[in-house]
């Protein structure tokens, strides 16, 4: 099994690498080999450093124009180096089973949503999980229910994201995840 982690070039504050760290050993020792972006800064850096310590498999996916920036991690057991980033989420959604996001920026939500909508869309059926560390996600999952008060989400498609502070309990949950099914014939304004 290949999970997928977005998380940070940034480091966030020292509890977000703590979690980092210990989700890529929580992965090790679960034999989950860990896809990610391919950094080795951040808490990229951190959970890969942390899978590979505890002899876990990373595969990392790198565009060249950021490999320095990111500075492209040394020591993972594979490192893909492809043109862009939509070939980066692409590549990583082709090589995992089902995606994490850890605390992480712009791009950690760029990716988040950008596989949540395939899965709205069917492009795939994987578990998608948010890792709500010290409540990081409080906000992000407050406007994600917002949207389905307001009718711009379908409850069905706010069961695709899969919400737990622990990643052991959110590992267990993937186990068992189905897809929702919906269909836009059934869509009608509501109240």
């Amino acid at each position: 099994m290949r999970i997928c982690v977005f998380c940070g070039s940034s480091a966030g504050r020292v509890r977000h690498v703590r979690a980092a760290t210990e989700a890529g050993r929580l992965l090790a020792r679960r034999g989950i080999e860990v896809v990610y972006g391919g950094g080795r800064v951040g808490t990229m850096g951190a959970v890969a450093d942390g899978a590979l310590n505890a002899g876990g498999s990373v595969i990392g996916v790198i565009p060249h124009h950021v490999v320095e920036w990111e500075i492209a991690h040394d020591g993972l057991t594979e490192l893909h180096v492809v043109d862009t980033m939509h070939q980066r989420k692409a590549l990583m959604a082709d090589l995992s089973d089902a995606f994490v996001a850890l605390p992480g920026g712009a791009g950690t939500l760029d990716e988040l949503f950008e596989i949540w909508t395939w899965a709205q869309l069917e492009l795939h059926a994987k578990p998608i999980g948010l890792l709500n560390v010290d409540g990081y996600y409080g906000h992000l999952i407050a406007m994600i229910d917002h949207m389905v008060s307001e009718g711009f989400l379908k409850p069905a498609y706010r069961e695709m994201v899969l919400v737990d502070d622990d990643l052991e309990r959110l590992l267990d949950r993937f186990a068992d995840y189905v897809p929702p099914v919906y269909r836009w014939a059934d869509d009608a304004p509501i109240e």
